[in-house]
């Protein structure tokens, strides 16, 4: 069993430089660190010791104390306390996250609405925040992206530690929310050169342990990507480890985040390689047993079936026993739906002896190595397989495939997939895209398959998709401005404004997620893809037949549906409204127009002008009140 170190892992230029800046700071004046310096409580632990104290207000500082900045940064604020106080500020902010706070600063200046993409918790995050003023807008998910509404001008930056994957996801969603999108990609190098070394060494082992403060949220990334890809444990001390995770593991990796001491790495590093002697010892004892070693393959009989374990004779001192998860790829089946007493059976040794005596044993390993031949020609053919969704996991599905294979909830279908569960028990459609046989490690993907079909549809949309085409698609996404709808292999936007010739508040009032709907294509720019959708163009405007209804010098009757400053807006039928200027109000002068009518009123108007082409029809009240003086004149 080998232990390998990531080719970058511990301190980043930013945490050292804040370290050192603190360090001289103390040698010649007393020293407080507003927050603690670095998420990692046995550093803050060791500066305390050398006299630097944390604080969480300005209150808390006194004159002759000098005040540290952090490497997360600050808000303005801050500083400007601190001048006002009279207060000696070091300022160890990482250099990378003053380009994040400048650039903030700078676009909200020039009027953009800026997007910040991290932990809004996160002090990095809330200092840029600061410097980006108050209507910057936090987000860490393309869900939340999903929900901001359209802006004329954006401007987007990264917490320092963000992956840049998310990060890029959530550019091209916030595309579709503006027509002018500035990117400031101010995500660290050295973050992404520390989380690239820990994805290619958790590729490479069996084992993986990432350490750091458990409050970090770049240790925290660290050991997500690596999770992904193996078994991970996340540890802040050498004391915290434990031989069992080790067991059966050929190789162990180590990578540590930006906040992790050297001292702090060696030592988790050193005992690491000591359970790998111990792994060692081990391995050669079990060697002694010739007809029983790990990953020897024994033949049996099931002899007693529990809710957690199957028993088998194998012919040795002590029976078999294979724990359920050891069953077969879903480890939510029951056992007895499996085997039944008296079963024949092969299984694969992956403990020698437990602490009950028994020897472990895996049926499913003993599948997963039949099946292996068949992935392999399957990874390089790529064709396409069937597999029925056997367990519904955190982050995505469990296929069997003759090994537990994985499909992650990004590799399910082309959008975001809101509730997993639906597809348990399902046959989905698959092709092979990872497949390593020594970690038993099979990722397969629908998306694949259903992207390169859509991309053949989207080509034929392409070529033959013209303007006033009426086309058949579904809602895929609703937003404040409108919906987006796919009309196969193209997703286009039906602004509010072209639903209905009526006015409505909101999308919703008209259509709903996952609904059929037929559209006019409006726009159509083959050159971007970009495509404007229409649903009210299929229906007669009411504008249409106007001019007979309500034709000048004609009487009608109305509802009052919205005050200006300039008159009213008097709804005659649905989608036609006419206005009352204020000069037509009354038979006397009318200053404020709530003076004379309020929303909801029913109002006699008079037909003066009737202009469809325009969609204006102007009204008057004036002239009713006239018309009925005059004739009470005559009858008089």
């Amino acid at each position: 069993m080998k232990v390998k170190r990531a080719a970058k892992a511990g301190f980043c230029f930013g945490v050292k430089r804040a370290l050192d800046m603190a360090e001289r700071t103390v040698e010649t004046s007393p020293a407080v660190s507003l927050g603690p310096l670095i998420h990692n409580q046995q550093v803050v632990k060791r500066l305390a010791e050398r006299g630097i104290r944390v604080v969480n207000d300005l209150e808390e500082v006194v004159f002759e104390q000098a005040l540290i900045i952090r490497s997360h940064g600050v808000a303005p604020l801050v500083y400007q306390g601190a001048e006002n106080k009279g207060i000696h500020v070091v300022d160890a902010t990482c250099p990378f996250v003053q380009k994040a706070q400048r650039l903030g600063a700078e676009s909200a200046q020039m009027g953009q609405q800026v997007i910040v993409m991290g932990d809004k918790l996160h002090p990095e995050v809330q200092g840029i925040l600061g410097w980006a003023g108050e209507h910057a807008i936090p987000i860490q998910t393309v869900e939340e992206a999903r929900k901001l509404p359209f802006y004329p001008h954006l401007a987007v930056l990264a917490q320092t530690t963000q992956l840049a994957e998310n990060f890029e996801r959530i550019v091209e969603e916030l595309k579709l929310h503006t027509e002018d999108l500035t990117v400031h990609n101010t995500i660290c190098n050295a973050t992404a050169e520390r989380q690239k070394a820990a994805r290619e060494l958790a590729e490479e082992v069996d084992v993986m342990v990432v350490v750091g403060g458990r409050h970090s949220a770049n240790t925290q990334k660290l050991a997500s990507i690596c999770a992904e890809r193996t078994k991970t444990y996340l540890i802040e001390t050498a004391e915290e480890l434990e031989n069992i995770w080790f067991q059966g593991s050929r190789s162990l990796g180590l990578t540590a985040g930006a906040s992790t001491p050297d001292w702090i790495i060696e030592e988790v590093y050193q005992k690491m390689s000591e359970i790998n002697e111990d792994e060692m010892v081990m391995a050669n004892w079990d060697k002694s047993f010739q007809e029983l070693h790990l990953g020897a393959r024994v033949s049996g009989k099931v002899v007693k079936i529990t809710n957690d374990e199957i028993f088998v004779d194998i012919g040795w001192k002590s029976e078999g026993v294979i724990p359920i998860k050891e069953l077969m790829a879903s480890r939510k089946t029951r056992s007895e739906d499996l085997l039944s007493i008296g079963d024949e059976m092969t299984a694969v040794v992956i403990r020698v002896e437990n602490e009950a005596g028994y020897t472990v044993l895996s049926k499913r390993q003993a599948d997963e190595e039949k099946a292996e031949e068949r992935l392999k020609k399957l990874v390089e053919s790529k064709e396409e397989i069937q597999a029925q969704v056997v367990e519904v996991v955190k982050g995505g599905l469990v296929v069997d495939v003759g090994i537990r294979g994985f499909v992650p909830a990004s590799q399910v279908q082309l959008g975001y997939v809101e509730d997993l569960n639906q597809f348990l028990d399902q046959t989905l459609r698959l092709r092979m895209i990872e497949f390593n046989p020594a970690k038993r490690k099979v990722i397969l993907s629908q998306k694949i398959i259903l992207a390169e079909e859509q991309a053949i549809k989207r080509k034929n949309l392409l070529e033959t998709l013209k303007e006033d085409d009426v086309v058949t698609g579904v809602v895929r996404r609703m937003a404040d401005f409108g919906v987006f709808v796919d009309i196969g292999g193209i997703d286009g936007l039906l602004h509010v404004s072209d639903m209905a010739y009526t006015r409505i508040q909101h999308p919703s009032e008209i259509l709903k997620i996952g609904e059929e709907v037929e559209v006019k294509v409006l726009k159509f720019e083959q050159q971007t893809g970009k495509l404007s959708l229409g649903l009210k163009q299929l229906k007669e405007s009411p504008w249409f037949q106007v001019a007979e209804k309500f034709p000048v010098g004609s009487l009608v009757k109305g509802i009052v549906v919205r005050i200006v400053a300039f008159g009213a807006f008097v709804q005659l039928a649905d989608g036609v409204d006419g206005l009352v200027h204020i000069s037509q109000l009354a038979d006397h002068r009318v200053n404020k127009v709530e003076d004379v009518l309020k929303v909801g009123d029913r109002v006699s108007v008079k037909v003066l002008e009737c202009k469809p082409e325009a969609k204006r029809i102007s009204l008057s009240i004036h002239e009713v009140i006239s018309d009925s003086a005059q004739v009470e004149d005559v009858l008089a």
